[in-house]
């Protein structure tokens, strides 16, 4: 896949119901929910509405206006914000269908996020991310980010979430 054909873009409306469904697909199909298809989580990962109504969510699309990835971007505290301190920015709930895995949809959400986050001079751009998505740790040190352990922390006591930093 050339990912210079790729729109990166505010999802729009009529796209969040697919939004939230790749998104949730994703996270169960590689077996990142504690309780599979029953878990309360799936529920948030599928409501781009209200994500999109306290932070800024991205997608990843073709000129067909296929959506092949989403994130969302918090750019300064609210409810979205986890771990991102003043003048920081976060990363949230990044996901890629399977079919454009491997192919820089990821890696293209995610740079669009550090470029809003220098652009908006915030001093780092900030995420947690489970100890088993080993993908997505390699694409995140690729692009500079590094551990930071002293933001470690578990939304439920059996999901252990690691922190990343990238200083801007």
């Amino acid at each position: 896949m050339d990912t210079t054909t790729l729109t990166i873009r505010h999802a729009r409306p009529e796209e969040y119901e697919a939004l939230g469904a790749l998104t949730a697909q994703a996270y169960l199909d590689n077996g990142f929910l504690v309780l599979g298809a029953e878990d309360p989580y799936l529920a948030v990962l599928r409501d781009v509405p209200a994500r999109a109504a306290a932070a800024e969510v991205l997608v990843a699309a073709t000129a067909d206006g296929t959506i092949l990835g989403g994130v969302t971007y918090v750019p300064s505290g609210g409810p979205m914000a986890d771990i991102a301190r003043e003048s920081e920015a976060e990363i949230r709930m990044l996901a890629v269908s399977p079919r454009a895995r491997g192919r820089g949809v990821g890696e293209s959400l995610v740079r669009e996020c550090v470029r809003r986050a220098e652009g908006a001079g915030r001093t780092a751009l900030v995420l947690s991310t489970q100890t088993s998505m080993h993908a997505a740790h390699r694409l995140y040190e690729r692009l500079g980010f590094v551990r930071t352990p002293e933001r470690d922390w578990r939304p439920i006591p059996a999901v252990p979430l690691l922190g990343y930093a990238l200083a801007l």
